[in-house]
């Protein structure tokens, strides 16, 4: 006897339906078989650990010299367009990325050691590692 013959009396029976109970949506059953997170997080703190981050450049003193050059040529001309290159630390792990921005300098605070630009952003003087502008082409 094969295995068809053995259940051949429940083949073509119809589908049973219950009287007193919805028959549940197709969405429903499916979720029931979704596979489930056993440790909520533990994903997310992979995808923490996986991600790189750079190490911040130290700058040597001929460096830091021309940097002060450049700072000094931008604070004689309001307004010139400059662009910044800095090291904003990862606020999670060590290390962080280098960030640049475009735009015009407001204020050096000397006493705060940071430049502000006009649109607001606040970089700290020693996280500065370039300053490009078309006032440098000597430099």
């Amino acid at each position: 006897m094969s295995e068809i013959d053995k259940y051949k009396d429940m083949l073509y029976l119809p589908h049973p339906v219950s009287s007193r109970h919805k028959q549940m949506s197709l969405h429903d059953r499916a979720a029931q078989f979704a596979p489930f997170a056993a440790l909520n997080g533990h994903s997310a703190a992979i995808e923490e650990t996986a991600r790189l981050t750079d190490g911040k450049m130290e700058l040597d003193s001929e460096q830091w010299e021309i940097l002060s050059e450049k700072l000094q040529h931008i604070q004689k001309i309001p307004g010139v367009t400059i662009t910044v290159t800095y090291f904003v630390p990862d606020s999670k792990k060590t290390g962080g990325r280098y960030v640049t921005v475009t735009g015009s300098m407001k204020k050096l605070d000397e006493l705060h050691q940071e430049m502000k630009m006009t649109d607001g952003t606040v970089i700290p003087m020693d996280a500065i590692i370039d300053i490009q502008s078309e006032l440098f082409t000597q430099l």
